[in-house]
């Protein structure tokens, strides 16, 4: 029997795309299906007023150089090392980006699936400012996705409201930031829940 597990992400947190690399692998092991649900992180802290743990926590003493310790042991326990770089243009203003994965959505599952896989290796791998559209433009025709459909969607009231409507939904089920799981209604949030959605699939 395959359980189906809700991924709610914005290209914009380092932490959806680390959990994005973990879900790949454990979707060849386990029977498991991840429903990607595309949302607007600043929203969801908007909403709820959190914020992003790079910025809040650079202000405190000693809990940023934590932070990147543990960063540093996650990618070397996972072995990801080499598929990780913090990207120089951080924060990046992610709504034309998150509306893009809306409209591949619409396009279908292998449009979405390449776009979603494009935009996180854009922002964490190659560290590029995905804000700006034609880096943008770049990146979808470099990965012969249809740039200028997916562009001209991305204006379109149909795929802002669905940004939206998704956004207030992770809000409504219990989300307070990326990447958050969903088990039915119970949410597992961070990079690290993923073993234990593994643990749990056992």
């Amino acid at each position: 029997m395959t359980t189906n597990v809700e991924f709610h992400f914005d290209f914009g947190s380092p932490n959806a795309y680390l959990a994005h690399l973990l879900v790949q692998e454990l979707t060849q092991k386990k029977a498991v299906n991840f429903d990607y649900v595309p949302v607007l992180l600043g929203g969801i802290f908007k909403t709820t007023g959190n914020t992003s743990p790079f910025l809040a926590n650079q202000k405190i003493k000693n809990k940023f150089a934590y932070m990147q310790a543990e960063l540093r042991r996650f990618l070397t326990r996972y072995q990801l090392a080499d598929k990780f770089k913090l990207n120089p243009h951080f924060p990046v203003n992610t709504l034309m980006i998150m509306r893009g994965a809306i409209a591949a959505q619409s396009l279908g599952e292998q449009v979405f699936e390449k776009y979603v896989n494009t935009m996180f290796d854009g922002m964490w791998r190659q560290g590029l400012k995905m804000d700006d559209a034609q880096v943008l433009i770049e990146v979808l025709s470099a990965a012969d996705l249809p740039a200028d459909e997916i562009m001209t969607l991305c204006q379109s009231d149909e795929i802002k409201q669905k940004l939206a409507a998704n956004t207030q939904y992770s809000v409504d089920k219990g989300s307070f930031g990326a990447p958050s799981f969903y088990i039915g209604d119970e949410l597992f949030f961070g990079k690290e829940t993923v073993a234990e959605i593994a643990e749990r699939l056992s």
